[in-house]
């Protein structure tokens, strides 16, 4: 049997709308630029801001306070317009009626302005479409434990399935901000701390959205997690290596790979200049260098931040100036500041030549979308299913495939007949299971009373269903993030009654302070919030073995609970199949293969913190603060067992080459469970310092009990470029470690030779390791 790796074989780009015309020949080039010479400028600004129809007390964007809709929607958009902002996502509406008000305002945009040009829909998207009703699937970090970029392609073309049939044109995902601190709100936005596990699981999901017809916008360019201490907004002082080559290569991944055909800039100024004023990023470096060819848009209200937070700008006047020289095409969530650029233009402050150049970029992806044929004549949809069968059934693979086994001490799974004591603030809690950017978190929390739209079942739920509702018992504890521990006593009692208790904690996610984890949810330590662990420690005292899952957005300081707790489940927000997942994990039915897509952290004051560090980020007789985590990134648990062997590598390749290394994996225990080979690397002596470990490559396998395969990755030397002493991306020869494990720990290793010139990486170098399964 042979097998491909079908997602990572190779930089082949998704197209990005199969359905209809790209502006890549003559004819559409000369159809946007014959609009173009036109328009007056009133009807070119017009293409370059979004209009967000919002009501008092919405509050999902930062500082949303201090901007408001001056007029309505229909004098806004008079002369046209570039963006609809959230028509959907910004409070519970019914999909069809609100479908029924977008095509009318659409057919109107047609027939009453004088260029009868659409709008363009965008809504967030990051775990689905954030809609009232609709499916809701892992969050980011999810998709990193799972390691399975076809499933993520296949979540996402089922988010664009129904992103395109309400009329919905472009999603603001996926987040590629490569995780540097976890104290960091954002980081359950996140996929990894790897970059190309989030290049490749990020380019995956760019292909399936993109699939749909759907464009993806890449979130954040750049550098937006690395923010000092953690905190959302704070001054990022990332040097030019470190954003080259981690920072920047899951963007460079999905825009030349994956065809991305967005970018949003990142809120973030690095080394005192703000990206959103920054042309040599925004420019230089997206289009110059990898030659993007989509729009860049703005983060929400990221442009007047110039003014307001960043203070390089007198007025929004000034902001709007700054951020179109530099690249920033469409202003959103509305035009606080571009709608001066014409006065900017008869001031003699602005070349117009500038707007034109980002209104032919929106026409140009108009065109892409078949919206500049778009007439809005037939009927709008009506009972589109947005959380349907195949939804549930991917949410429910993927669920399964990211829960982390952390530790176990032959207590799971449970066999049956046990008692359970079901404890803990995240136990008996939907929100418990979603992340920041979903809809119930992120928007339905500000309508009280209004149901939740889909099918949740709790943890509680879950393992009552798994184990039978007579055995399992139940008592919350806490609350997530307060000091009441009034409900201690209960818990304890309940825990003393039992055989064994899973205790359910961890984070709620929200917005600007209302949670544990989220934008603008950033944290001062890494211990659980409120009185979690003080829970915990009460109920192990009890002498019941204690099962810890830990249901939550970002790592937690939990090295104390790895040594005494029977067992230790990590899950990351795993949607609205989580509980079944879990719950499943629990009992055997599904048997735990995902691996930890960022280290849990032993201390906040080893924070930031990587693995991807050279030698002297780890620590040793030089400081009393070792860096070492409690479970290091690529860690997870089955329950079985996987032996591999035979791992063979070339004495010696070309620097302008491949490493074929293959490795036989063998299932050496008595259950059927799914592996996740990890090939790494470590350029040994180089002329800057590099790092102790760095993922080359990686395949999900599933094996049967006694089943081996032998697994072929094929490595480019790129996976081994960096940027010199000059700040040129290069392959140069040298020796290099390899090795193979479940985890960056070494099972089997080797090495070899790199031999030839010194190579600089081009776009045209390949960029993804690709597999194969004998």
């Amino acid at each position: 049997m042979t097998e491909v790796h079908a997602v990572v074989a190779g930089p082949a780009p998704a197209q990005a709308t199969p359905d209809h015309d790209r502006p890549d020949g003559r004819a559409g080039e000369a159809r946007v630029r014959e609009l173009l010479g036109r328009m007056t400028i009133e009807e070119k600004v017009a293409q370059l801001v979004g209009f967000w129809e919002k009501e008092d007390g919405e509050a999902v964007a930062p500082l949303q306070g201090e901007f408001g809709d001056a007029v309505k929607l229909e004098d806004f958009a008079r002369h046209g317009l570039g963006h609809l902002t959230r028509a959907y996502g910004t409070r519970p509406i019914d999909a069809t009626e609100r479908a029924a008000w977008l095509w009318k305002f659409q057919r109107d945009l047609v027939t009453g302005t004088r260029l009868g040009i659409p709008a363009l829909v965008h809504e967030e998207c990051l775990t689905g479409l954030s809609a009232w009703k609709a499916a809701t699937f892992p969050t980011p970090l999810g998709w990193g434990a799972a390691f399975d970029p076809e499933l993520v392609t296949e979540m996402a073309a089922a988010i664009g399935a129904s992103m395109r049939a309400l009329g919905i044109h472009q999603g603001l995902a996926p987040v590629l901000d490569v995780i540097q601190d976890p104290r960091w709100g954002r980081v359950d936005e996140c996929i990894a701390e790897d970059p190309y596990l989030v290049g490749t699981i990020g380019t995956a999901y760019v292909r399936g959205l993109q699939s749909e017809g759907v464009h993806a916008t890449l979130k954040h360019f750049a550098g937006y997690s690395a923010s000092r201490a953690g905190r959302n907004f704070a001054p990022v002082h990332a040097g030019p290596r470190e954003l080259a080559d981690v920072l920047f290569l899951p963007f460079e991944m999905a825009i030349l790979d994956g065809n991305a055909r967005s970018v949003m800039h990142s809120y973030t100024e690095i080394d005192g200049v703000p990206v959103a004023a920054d042309p040599a990023m925004l420019t230089g470096v997206l289009r110059d260098r990898w030659g993007f060819d989509g729009t860049v848009v703005s983060d929400y209200y990221g442009v007047a931040f110039l003014n307001l937070l960043h203070h390089v700008a007198a007025d929004n006047a000034e902001a709007g100036v700054q951020a179109l020289d530099a690249g920033v095409d469409v202003e959103l969530p509305t035009g606080d500041a571009y709608l001066t650029l014409r006065e900017s233009v008869r001031a003699g402050k602005l070349d117009e030549a500038l707007i034109d150049r980002a209104v032919l970029r929106v026409l140009r992806e108009k065109l892409e979308l078949g919206l500049l044929d778009a007439t809005f004549t037939d009927e709008p949809p009506q009972g589109v299913d947005l959380d349907s069968p195949e939804h549930r059934s991917i949410a429910r693979r993927l669920a399964e495939e990211s829960v982390v086994l952390v530790a176990n001490r032959e207590v799971l799974p449970l066999p049956a007949g046990r008692r359970v004591a079901v404890i803990g603030p995240n136990a008996d809690r939907q929100a418990a299971l979603f992340g920041c950017y979903s809809f119930l978190n992120h928007v339905l929390v500000q309508h009280p009373g209004v149901e939740t739209g889909i099918e949740v079942p709790t943890v509680l739920d879950a393992v009552r269903d798994e184990f039978g509702a007579d055995l399992v018992t139940w008592a919350g504890g806490c609350d997530v993030d307060t000091d009441d521990r009034s409900g201690f006593a209960e818990a304890v009692a309940t825990a003393s009654a039992a055989d064994v208790a899973v205790l359910v904690v961890g984070d709620h996610a929200g917005l600007f302070g209302r949670g544990t984890v989220g934008e603008g949810c950033d944290r001062e330590d890494l211990e659980l919030p409120g009185v979690q662990r003080e829970l915990v420690e009460a109920v192990l005292a009890t002498g019941t073995p204690v099962v810890l899952v830990l249901l939550t957005g970002r790592p937690y300081a939990v090295g104390w609970a790895l040594s005494r707790c029977a067992a230790v489940v990590q899950a990351f927000f795993p949607g609205e199949e989580g509980a079944g997942a879990i719950a499943g994990v629990l009992s055997g039915r599904v048997n735990p293969s995902a691996r930890l897509p960022v280290s849990l952290p032993r201390s906040a004051g080893a924070q930031p913190y990587s693995y991807l560090h050279p030698t002297l980020g780890e620590g040793s007789e030089v400081t009393n603060l070792p860096a070492t985590p409690a479970a290091e990134f690529g860690h997870g648990l089955s329950y079985t067992t996987f032996e591999h062997t035979g791992l063979t590598v070339p004495a010696t390749a070309p620097t302008d080459g491949a490493l074929r290394v293959t490795v036989r994996v063998t299932n050496t225990g008595g259950v059927a469970g799914d592996d996740v080979v990890q090939l790494y690397g470590r350029d040994l002596v180089a002329p800057v310092t590099r790092p102790v470990a760095q993922l080359l490559g990686y395949r999900r396998v599933h094996l049967e009990p006694g089943q081996s395969v032998t697994v072929e990755l094929t490595v480019p030397t790129t996976r081994l470029a960096f940027s010199d002493r000059t700040l040129t991306r290069v392959v140069e020869p040298g020796d290099v470690d390899l090795w193979v494990g479940t985890s960056m720990r070494r099972d089997t290793e080797a090495s070899t030779t790199l031999v030839g010139a010194t190579v600089p990486v081009t776009n045209d170098s390949p960029r993804w390791t690709t597999s194969e399964i004998r």
